[in-house]
């Protein structure tokens, strides 16, 4: 059993953030999902409170894995889109993870990247919201923990906007409408999710859409669009094998076409709006499709 004391002047405000901050994200859900925590001698939820002195009990060995250095990978040039002394907006690349994971240390992290970047700064950004490893464009984070919460409250809420171009399978019988159907929330169990979309361009085999989401659930867009059975093209995880595999060999596309490209905030009572270009990747698949319907 390892034991931890919250140090006086701790800012996280729950037992799972503060863990996250301490240990790898995976390591942090097994502690969880295995009843393997306690805070002052007793069973703890995720988002229990935490306050200056307080026990917290780890009843499962953390196994720090050192990467071999074959697997170090080379990190992209992240692109800042905007930057003040509150706000920051990246056009993140596809194939880098925002947080640490079960395989992902923190410095092959973009929350690694930015840590690291300004450990010399009185600022130290955080992020607001996530995007799966393998999906392009805008991400924001904040500076402060005053702007960190008001912004988090924004995209619970449903106030922020955010906007991202994917192409499906097939042909979707309607050109707009809603997908409502819940997904497991943090803990588990299912909460509301709600997805907007709007058919862009129909191409033979796969459609373009708009997509707005008013909540932010783990793969939500990916999962609400597999529900209708027009999974985004290129996704390992809930998309069609045997579909994926012919457009993988016909248009050369290695991940899901799936691209965060408009975010829109208030904040402090001014307007912000920022938009990320399609992917080169995911052009170059756009132009192949237009170019075999013309």
């Amino acid at each position: 059993m390892q034991e931890i004391i919250v140090p006086v002047g701790e800012s996280v405000k729950n037992l799972a953030n503060y863990l996250k901050k301490q240990f790898p994200i995976g390591y942090v859900r097994k502690l969880f999902r295995k009843n393997g925590v306690r805070l002052n001698g007793r069973r703890a939820k995720a988002d229990e409170p935490i306050h200056d002195g307080d026990r917290i009990q780890l009843y499962i060995p953390f196994e720090a894995q050192s990467p071999k250095p074959a697997d170090k990978i080379s990190l992209p040039e992240i692109e800042t889109v905007y930057e003040d002394e509150m706000l920051l907006v990246l056009n993140k690349p596809a194939g880098i993870a925002v947080h640490e994971g079960k395989t992902v240390l923190k410095r092959d992290t973009i929350a690694g990247m930015i840590e690291k970047k300004y450990q010399a700064s009185k600022f130290r950004p955080k992020l607001v919201h996530r995007l799966d490893q393998d999906t392009s464009g805008l991400l924001l984070l904040a500076k402060s923990e005053g702007a960190l919460a008001e912004l988090e409250n924004q995209f619970e809420t449903g106030a922020s906007e955010k906007e991202y171009l994917c192409l499906v399978a097939g042909r979707p019988h309607a050109n707009e409408g809603k997908i409502d159907f819940p997904l497991p929330g943090r803990d588990g169990t299912p909460v509301r999710a709600l997805t907007h979309f709007h058919v862009v361009k129909r191409y033979p085999e796969t459609t373009l859409v708009r997509v707005s989401i008013e909540t932010g659930r783990l793969h939500q867009i990916r999962l609400h669009f597999a529900k209708l059975r027009h999974p985004v093209v290129m996704d390992d995880q809930h998309g069609d094998f045997d579909f994926n595999k012919r457009f993988r060999k016909s248009y050369g596309l290695k991940r899901q076409f799936l691209h965060a490209a408009k975010l829109t905030i208030n904040y402090r009572g001014k307007g912000y709006s920022w938009s990320a270009p399609l992917a080169e990747d995911l052009a170059r698949t756009l132009k192949r499709l237009e170019n075999e319907i013309k």
